[in-house]
């Protein structure tokens, strides 16, 4: 099966508040930019496909390791980029879908406003699920899936929709 995004045009800026929001309705991390992806690229598979991301949520089943947010971008990216079939490690196909994992995981890195990827060290100044936690992983979230969106846009050439509507920063999320 062959999961092509079916959009004709995506708008960033709304997939970043759509992953926002689905965090706040509900969803960890991963889920919510899992759901975002697949909603806003219209890409046919099963609503359950969201539950492969379940357990990655806080670093990874509450280990504190890899971001929830990275983690469900990378099974999005791995949705429309990965392979189903054995063919090593020099496979282009699996070395192009690292490729764009990596450009998620150090654009996050860079842009994050902590300079980490780690969970434990993104949240050790709160306590888990409440308040500023709370928010900091609401804004990455929606980080996560608008840098998602932006790479699946960029490589299957789908037109973007305001492109010049910038990423909310840390503080100004933080004051609203």
């Amino acid at each position: 099966m062959d999961f092509k995004p079916r959009a004709k045009e995506v708008d960033l800026h709304q997939i970043q508040l759509d992953a926002e929001q689905s965090y706040r309705d509900g969803f960890f991390c991963c889920e919510a930019v899992l759901e975002t992806i697949i909603k806003h690229f219209d890409v046919d598979v099963p609503h359950e496909i969201i539950r492969l991301t379940s357990a990655m949520s806080i670093g990874a089943g509450r280990s504190g390791c890899l971001c929830g947010a990275v983690n469900g971008g990378i099974v999005a990216l791995g949705l429309f980029f990965g392979r189903d079939e054995k063919r090593g490690p020099k496979d282009p196909e699996v070395n192009k879908c690292m490729g764009f994992s990596k450009e998620l995981r150090s654009w996050f890195e860079a842009n994050n406003g902590k300079h980490a990827t780690c969970c434990r060290v993104l949240t050790r100044e709160f306590n888990m699920a409440e308040g500023e936690h709370k928010k900091q992983c609401i804004y990455y979230t929606g980080l996560c899936a608008w840098k998602v969106g932006e790479i699946v846009a960029r490589e299957f050439n789908i037109p973007v929709k305001n492109p010049d509507v910038v990423i909310k920063t840390r503080e100004v999320l933080y004051a609203s």
